[in-house]
C-alpha cells in the first residue's frame, strides 16, 4: 500500500467563495432550487462578452495565433495595457513594466511568492480577498489584517494599520475599489496608507480590478498618487471586460526610483517556468482595450439599479445592516443574531441554503476577525431574480426572530 504524503500548505487551503459550492452542489441533488450568488461573476447571469472580443478571438486562432508567447505577454496587449491605464486611471506606466498573467488570482500568487519568506507578514484590509490571504499562508507567511470601519463605509482604519506593521511586514495591500465590501476608499485614506508606506520603506499592492465598476464618487488609482512609494498594480480584464473564464490580468510596477527592479526580475522568472499566458486570449485582450467601451457604462447602469435594489431590500430586513456599496457588486451585511440564535456566520449561511436555496458567503471566510457576523451577497442577477431570493431571505429572517 503506497503511503502518499500530502503537504501540510495544500491540506490546509481555503477558498471560501467557492467551497460553498459543495454544501449547494449536495442539496440540488434532493430538486431544491439554488440561487446562486456567491460568485462575482456577471457572464453567469445576463451580461455577456462584447461581440469584437469574441471576435477578435476566433480572428486570432484562425490566423494562427496558436504558439507560445513571450513569458512577459504579448507586446501589443502590454502597449495596450499602458495606454489604458493611461487612458482610465492616468497612471504611467511602459509596457516593460508589465507582466501578462492568467487571471488577476496568478497575478497574486507571483507576487506573494516573490515577496513572502516563512514568517514574513503581509497586510491586508480586513474583509479581504480570501486568496492573499491563502497564498501568504502558503508561502509560510502570516497575512495579518488591518481593521476597514463599517460604520464609515468599510474605510481603512489608519491608526489600526500603523500599529500593525512590523519588522516582519513585506507589503501593505489595498483592495480599492473592494471585495467583499463594495467601499470606495477615499483619496486621503490611500494617501494616508502610500505615506505609512513610505515612512517604514513597504511597497504597496494595490488590487484595481473594479477600477471602472463605480457609481458615484471617482475612483483614483493608488499609482497616481503614489509619487516616490513603489506600487505593485494588480489588474484584469474578468470585470469591466466581462471576460471571466478567459483568465486574463496583469501586474504592473509603478516604481520611479527603481526600488522594485530585483522584485520585477523575480516575477519575471516566475511568468517563465510557468510559460506564458493563453495566447489567442491576449489578442482579444488586445481587442477589449482599443474597441468599443460604451457597454461599460452601460454595465455600470445596470448595476447601479441591482445595487439600490438589494442594498434597499436587505436593510428593510429585521436583524439585517448593511453599508452602501460605492463600487464592485457586492454588498456585505451584518446579521445581527450571530452569536445568539447563529452560533457562526457560517452557521447562518449554510442554515439560510439549506431552508431556502439562496446560496451567500459567510464573512467570516473573507477575514475571521473583520469579516465575522457578515455574509456576501451578489447583485449581479436581473432584479426579478433578486427579487425571489430576497424573498426567500425575508421568509427566513422573519421565521427566525
Amino acid at each position: 500500500m503506497t503511503n502518499v504524503k500530502v503537504t501540510e500548505r495544500v491540506r490546509t487551503i481555503e477558498y471560501a467563495i467557492r467551497d460553498v459550492i459543495v454544501y449547494a452542489k449536495q442539496l440540488a441533488k434532493t430538486g431544491k432550487k439554488i440561487y446562486y450568488l456567491n460568485i462575482g461573476d456577471p457572464v453567469a447571469f445576463d451580461f455577456d462578452t462584447p461581440p469584437h472580443v469574441k471576435q477578435a478571438l476566433m480572428k486570432a486562432v484562425e490566423e494562427g495565433a496558436n504558439a507560445y508567447s513571450p513569458s512577459e505577454g504579448l507586446l501589443e496587449l502590454r502597449q495596450a495595457i499602458s495606454e489604458k491605464e493611461q487612458r482610465v486611471n492616468s497612471v504611467d506606466i511602459s509596457a516593460d513594466d508589465i507582466i501578462v498573467t492568467a487571471g488577476i488570482s496568478e497575478g497574486i500568487q507571483m507576487v506573494m511568492a516573490a515577496l513572502i519568506d516563512a514568517g514574513d507578514e503581509i497586510l491586508l484590509p480586513g474583509p479581504t480577498y480570501p486568496p492573499y490571504i491563502s497564498y501568504a499562508k502558503f508561502f509560510g507567511g502570516k497575512p495579518v489584517t488591518y481593521e476597514t470601519v463599517e460604520e464609515n463605509g468599510w474605510q481603512p482604519s489608519i491608526d489600526d494599520l500603523r500599529s500593525k506593521i512590523s519588522e516582519k511586514t513585506r507589503g501593505i495591500v489595498i483592495i480599492n475599489p473592494n471585495n467583499p465590501c463594495g467601499a470606495l476608499y477615499e483619496e486621503k485614506v490611500v494617501k494616508q496608507i502610500l505615506d505609512l508606506a513610505g515612512e517604514y520603506g513597504i511597497p504597496v499592492l494595490s488590487d484595481e480590478i473594479y477600477d471602472q465598476i463605480i457609481y458615484e464618487r471617482k475612483f483614483v488609482s493608488t499609482s497616481y498618487l503614489a509619487e516616490d512609494v513603489p506600487v505593485i498594480g494588480l489588474n484584469g480584464f474578468s470585470k469591466a471586460y466581462l471576460m471571466t473564464g478567459w483568465r486574463l490580468g496583469y501586474i504592473y510596477f509603478h516604481d520611479q526610483e527603481g526600488q522594485l527592479q530585483e522584485l520585477k526580475q523575480c516575477v519575471e522568472k516566475e511568468a517563465r517556468i510557468r510559460l506564458c499566458a493563453n495566447t489567442p486570449v491576449q489578442k482579444a485582450g488586445v481587442a477589449a482595450l482599443n474597441g468599443p467601451q460604451d457597454y461599460i457604462k452601460e454595465m455600470v447602469e445596470k448595476l447601479r439599479k441591482r445595487r439600490d435594489y438589494a442594498w434597499k431590500r436587505l436593510n428593510e430586513m429585521e436583524g439585517i445592516s448593511c453599508s452602501k456599496p460605492e463600487a464592485a457588486f457586492y454588498v456585505f451585511p451584518r446579521i445581527e443574531e450571530v452569536g445568539l440564535r447563529w452560533k457562526t456566520d457560517k452557521h447562518f449561511a449554510l442554515e439560510l441554503l439549506r431552508e431556502t436555496g439562496v446560496l451567500f458567503v459567510h464573512g467570516s471566510g473573507f477575514d475571521p476577525v473583520y469579516g465575522a457576523g457578515h455574509i456576501r451577497v451578489v447583485f449581479l442577477p436581473p432584479i426579478e431574480t433578486l427579487d425571489q431570493a430576497l424573498n426567500e431571505v425575508e421568509s427566513f429572517m422573519e421565521q427566525n426572530r
